[in-house]
């Protein structure tokens, strides 16, 4: 096995829950060069990644189809060996299926997997991790089932992060994308009040989260609590977690940042639920949720809005 494509053009937590997938193929097939397709804005999670020879960047911001054929184009001049898909959506399908790859593996959940050369289950809900998921593809060739996904911050990364690092600091990365996997900002501030007065307590996220983060400091009424949204890249935000006495996440993105450094973390789970497997990974973690719930889950994503009106899935009691 010589040359391998890896295909993984979702969110930025499904990268990097695909990262156990190169470190894995590079056990296996050290002298082969990995390469990866991610959509634009999540190549940066892969920087500084040794076992990586090259990362593609699906951009559909010239037009979708145009960027697709010039993708299907460079991957038949690398005559691929092996192309493993590990997105369900139906891009990804036809990039695989017409990459001319010798063995083109993936889910049978794709619309195109019957082009594929094998084709893999994925059930979400059985208590399965998605790594486990991923892995299962190259099961054959000797992977392990379970990997700690990884990331790479640089020199320059570790030294951005030095002035914040203090004896005792926790992080906290209080948005999501949808709103039912992101616990209320008065609820994030009752956890702010129930830390160590004297501990500084830093808000992790994207520039679109700087408005929640600063409400949230409002309510809390701390001067510990600091507003980092937006001022540190994502692979930052992973190393200041990595040093952190504690980091506290939603089922989000942020979650598998801490994974991919080993940060004590703890998870709050909302309208979803560990058993789709999207859980942490850190030797020291935790995991809190309301249960009994007939309405939860209420979804394999999340939600817009509380499809029932009350959201009593973010009503997380921080004291059991």
């Amino acid at each position: 096995m010589n040359r391998i494509l890896i295909i993984q053009t979702a969110f930025l937590g499904d990268v990097i829950l695909a990262t156990p997938v190169i470190s894995e193929l590079n056990r296996l097939f050290p002298n082969a060069h990995v390469d990866i397709l991610v959509k634009k804005g999540n190549e940066s999670l892969l920087l500084n990644n040794p076992h990586l020879h090259s990362a593609f960047i699906f951009d559909k911001s010239n037009g979708k189809w145009k960027a697709m054929i010039s993708l299907i184009k460079q991957f038949r001049k690398e005559e691929y060996d092996l192309v493993l898909n590990l997105h369900r959506f139906g891009s990804s399908g036809i990039l695989t299926a017409l990459s001319k790859g010798k063995k083109r593996y993936g889910f049978k959940k794709n619309p195109f997997s019957f082009l594929y050369s094998k084709r893999f289950k994925h059930v979400i809900g059985d208590g399965t991790h998605e790594v486990e998921r991923n892995l299962s593809l190259i099961k054959e060739f000797g992977a392990k089932s379970i990997v700690r996904p990884e990331l790479y911050p640089s020199t320059f990364d570790q030294d951005k992060i030095k002035s914040y690092r203090t004896e005792t600091y926790f992080c906290m990365a209080p948005a999501s994308v949808w709103f039912t996997k992101q616990l209320p900002a008065e609820k994030w501030v009752e956890l702010i009040l129930a830390l160590d007065s004297n501990a500084t307590i830093y808000l992790l996220g994207g520039p679109d989260d700087i408005t929640l983060c600063k409400k949230i400091i409002d309510l809390s009424k701390n001067e510990q609590v600091v507003n980092l949204a937006g001022k540190l890249s994502l692979l930052q935000s992973a190393e200041l977690m990595k040093h952190a006495t504690r980091s506290y996440v939603n089922d989000s993105g942020p979650l598998h940042l801490a994974s991919s450094v080993n940060a004590n973390v703890t998870v709050f789970f909302c309208s979803t639920v560990p058993d789709f497997g999207f859980g942490p990974l850190s030797d020291e973690s935790e995991t809190f949720e309301v249960k009994g719930l007939d309405c939860r889950p209420c979804g394999i994503h999340g939600h817009q809005e509380c499809p029932k009106g009350h959201f009593n899935c973010a009503k997380i009691d921080f004291t059991k």
